[in-house]
């Protein structure tokens, strides 16, 4: 129900089924592309709780969910009812994009289906590799032989697997595009390729035309041209043919002129330009290797915050695919460990339980290659972490770059990529680079950020009235402000919250109050911010600049506006004390849902700290928070 209800919302969000053209996730993300991004409401869904942030890059319009993207993904398909094999980006956009936008848009589209099994083939190569040289297994094993097998389809049959999500991201029909990509890697094409190596080797024609044959495994470039070529006509096809025999028509064109095109012309220069990048970044690489590493380490995460990141996966595949190795993916180890270790800085550095629960789950994540939790979550609204992050990886990448690791199989670059980087040799003088240049990136960032990361903590402030730390705070040039209660209740420490969501403190610094009445008043003087539309929460910026968010209940949006009574609209002046809400609490109560309200501080990173009452009940208009800045 939770993603059903967090999916509902985002569809609003994205302005409805209507203004999506194509939405897909990859493993933290939705990538929306939308027909008009105007019609989104960006800041409405970053102050969902079950959104971490909103990124409008490379074309697309991603909200970042965290670790279960799938779940929503899953629940937002059947809201929008949309299905994979219909949800394609082929409609007419009412905003034009620029060329990169475009291709980011296309890559990332072709790609983000494959990430989660391509991370695992890369992973499951790599235990293969270090159980080689650890004397494990045998390579003539039947259990290795077995294991290789699984590890190694998806990317000796990849012109098939990307035939499938180019056809699908080019708006033809992927089962097409699919057996085109099936064609290139059939037995008998393997066999003519390796005929034609021998010595004796006997030209073979089409219709009088020489057939160049080429290895078409695990290659990139040739399908998604293909692919292209093969949707074009078949829009075409479709347009002209009559509906009567176009069903069956269109794809007998398709396969008939886009198969013979590809042997003998889209293949031959496809696998040209695959071998010119491949050559291009080797030759950029082997100019200045610690340069080269240095700079891709440090930016990278600044690309993957803007969606950028897909340009490069593609070269990384294409090295992969005609250099047996690429040397760009270890660079990224410094990158992705260096935000883990300024995440670990702030685990270790921090006294908020909310944020050192958050930064503990974000550097667990992070380990495993997934680091939106640590950089949305954690280093970026802090700022200092971030950029410790940014320069440890960029250190690490010199050192990397300088021993020149090898990568030897695709995958989510994470802890599992030591062993993908073993080379059939055994270890080397390679490997212990990327580990030192790893680790150092991971120390660097961990320690910058413990000892200069982090504002002083504030002074503890030992009182069980609040009033009394108001006062001091107040006087103490003006840094301090007071946050009234708006509710009458129970006190419940935030992190003892139900939802999740709000007791990591993702949201914000705060406390929660179990009401023992019906009505919620303004805990300050300022505007109301906004007013969800079924006023079961509420956002409010004081006058001194505190946006304060007042949530009643908890999973409270499924009722859908009844027994809520908005006394206020977004705009509204008021004044602490005056009535925004009222609520029924014995039916919500009825209804089976818990009445805990959190009142969270939601720019909690501008301030030092967020003091919070002790006590176990509060009445209405008690001093409630004190935010230092």
């Amino acid at each position: 129900m939770q993603y059903t209800t967090v999916a509902s919302e985002i569809l609003a969000g994205v302005g409805g089924k209507s203004n999506i053209n194509s939405v897909v996730h990859c493993a933290t993300r939705l990538r929306f592309k939308l027909k008009d991004t105007s019609r989104a409401d960006a800041q409405a869904l970053k102050n969902n709780p079950g959104v971490i942030m909103v990124v409008e890059s490379g074309g697309q319009f991603q909200v970042v969910i965290g670790n279960h993207v799938s779940e929503v993904y899953q629940a937002l398909l059947q809201q929008a009812d949309l299905s994979d094999t219909d949800n394609n980006s082929d409609q007419p956009s009412q905003q034009k994009e620029n060329l990169l936008s475009h291709s980011i848009d296309i890559i990332s589209g072709i790609f983000t289906p494959l990430l989660g099994i391509m991370a695992a083939s890369g992973i499951l190569k790599g235990f293969l590799a270090l159980s080689l040289v650890c004397g494990w297994l045998q390579p003539t094993s039947g259990s290795y032989m077995i294991l290789f097998a699984a590890s190694d389809s998806l990317f000796y049959f990849f012109p098939l697997v990307l035939g499938y999500t180019a056809g699908k991201k080019f708006g033809g029909n992927p089962f097409i595009t699919m057996a085109i990509g099936g064609a290139l890697v059939h037995p008998m094409m393997i066999a003519a390729f390796n005929a034609a190596g021998q010595p004796d080797a006997a030209t073979i024609y089409f219709f009088g035309i020489p057939v160049t044959f080429i290895n078409y495994t695990s290659s990139v470039i040739p399908i998604i041209l293909a692919a292209w070529v093969s949707c074009r006509l078949e829009k075409g096809f479709n347009r002209v043919l009559h509906s009567s025999i176009k069903n069956f028509f269109t794809p007998l064109l398709c396969l008939a002129i886009t198969v013979p095109a590809t042997f003998l012309l889209i293949g031959p220069l496809a696998t040209w330009l695959s071998h010119l990048l491949a050559a291009g970044f080797q030759m950029i690489y082997s100019a200045a290797p610690p340069v080269a590493g240095g700079i891709l380490a440090g930016l990278w995460q600044i690309c993957v915050i803007f969606g950028l990141h897909w340009g490069l996966v593609p070269l990384m595949i294409n090295n992969l695919s005609v250099l047996g190795y690429d040397t760009m993916a270890p660079l990224l180890l410094p990158a992705v460990m260096g935000q883990v270790g300024a995440t670990l800085g702030v685990f270790l550095r921090t006294r908020d339980a909310k944020m050192k629960a958050l930064s503990g789950s974000a550097f667990t994540a992070g380990i495993f290659g997934i680091t939106e939790p640590a950089v949305y979550g954690v280093t970026l609204p802090s700022k200092k972490p971030f950029v410790f992050g940014c320069i440890g990886g960029a250190i690490g990448g010199v050192i990397v770059g300088y021993s020149q690791t090898y990568i030897y199989s695709f995958g989510l670059v994470n802890i599992f990529s030591f062993a993908q980087i073993i080379p059939s040799g055994g270890i080397d003088a390679s490997v212990w680079g990327a580990v030192i240049g790893t680790l150092t990136a991971l120390a660097f960032a961990a320690v910058s950020t413990f000892f200069f990361g982090l504002p002083a903590p504030a002074i503890t402030v030992e009182t069980d009235d609040l009033s009394q730390s108001a006062s001091k705070t107040e006087n103490h040039n003006g840094l301090g402000e007071v946050v009234f209660s708006p509710i009458r209740g129970e006190l419940l420490a935030l992190a003892d919250v139900s939802d999740t969501t709000f007791a990591s403190g993702l949201l914000g610094a705060g406390i929660a109050i179990i009401p023992q009445h019906g009505r919620v008043v303004s805990p300050v003087n300022g505007v109301v911010a906004s007013l969800f539309k079924t006023h079961h929460a509420i956002g409010i910026e004081s006058d001194a600049g505190a946006e304060i968010l007042i949530h009643v209940g908890i999973d409270t949006v499924k009722l859908g506006g009844q027994y809520f009574t908005a006394h206020v609209k977004a705009g509204d002046r008021v004044n602490a004390g005056d009535l925004l809400l009222e609520f029924d609490c014995a039916a919500i109560t009825a209804a089976g849902y818990d009445l805990t309200t959190p009142i969270i501080i939601s720019n909690s990173e501008d301030y030092q700290d967020v003091l919070c009452t002790k006590g176990t009940s509060i009445t209405e208009q008690a001093p409630l928070l004190t935010v230092i800045r």
